[in-house]
């Protein structure tokens, strides 16, 4: 994919849909939300998502996409030191556990895309610190998703506030253009340098997702060949929002 030329301008009529798409998706990650305890399984999380999305005349986006099989499922959920793309399955959480919940909804054509991640039970304090910062890096970069900023501004910020705690980005897997399509271009990147890279224009939409990673920025890819793990075995999370660029403030089509 060309990501500059594959970049797509909104009107104010479809971020008015791509703001629907998003309160979907939104509900339906607030339902998994309240579901997340030990015992559940991750299969039900998947099952609770999709009704949810479908009862607002929505389709779940990651149901049959396509890669080295059609994903089976309407979220991903990442357990652990899973960073992304994990496979809904009957395996049951635990206290203590980290869950990462991906999820996209397509609402009239346009695609809502958000990710939270969720201690399960009681976690350790250095496990909440991971959610914390994963999630305060995602709204450092939205801060600076402003018009006349640049790519490179946004990357910069999220990197810059990972690596202050100790952290590491992912270089492998990068946020991205959103609209009609899943992946549109930008790509944004979760580092980069200051100044440089796309300028962002009012009507862009992107898909903004920290991936955090605790010991290393390298990753392997599960047998299952969707799933994404820290190659050394060390906790991940990962955040998410779909925004919108404006003649202001950066708006969040992703929120409730």
């Amino acid at each position: 994919m060309s990501w500059e030329r594959n970049i797509v301008i909104k009107s104010s009529q479809e971020l008015e849909v791509m703001r629907e798409a998003g309160r979907i998706n939104a509900r339906a990650l607030a339902a998994v939300r309240s579901l997340i305890r030990p015992g559940v399984t991750t299969a039900e999380l998947d099952a609770a998502a999709e009704e949810v999305i479908r009862k607002h005349g929505a389709t779940p986006t990651f149901k049959g996409y396509p890669g080295p099989y059609p994903f089976p499922a309407t979220i991903c959920a990442s357990l652990n030191d899973e960073l992304v793309h994990g496979i809904p399955s009957k395996r049951k959480l635990k206290s203590g556990d980290i869950l990462s919940i991906d999820c996209g909804s397509t609402f009239e054509g346009f695609v809502g895309d958000s990710a939270i991640t969720v201690g399960v039970g009681e976690v350790p304090p250095e496990t909440q610190r991971l959610i914390d910062v994963t999630e305060q890096a995602l709204y450092e970069g939205i801060r600076h998703m402003r018009a006349g900023n640049r790519i490179g501004d946004v990357s910069a910020a999220i990197q810059e506030l990972v690596e202050r705690h100790g952290y590491h980005v992912t270089r492998e897997y990068t946020g991205h253009g959103v609209g009609r399509e899943m992946h549109e271009g930008p790509q944004v990147p979760n580092y980069g340098v200051a100044g440089r890279g796309q300028v962002l224009r009012p009507g862009m939409t992107i898909a903004l997702e920290p991936m955090v990673l605790v010991g290393t920025h390298r990753t392997r890819v599960l047998p299952d060949q969707w799933g994404v793990a820290s190659a050394d075995g060390s906790l991940c999370a990962h955040w998410e929002h779909s925004v919108a660029i404006t003649e202001d403030e950066p708006l969040i089509l992703t929120a409730l």
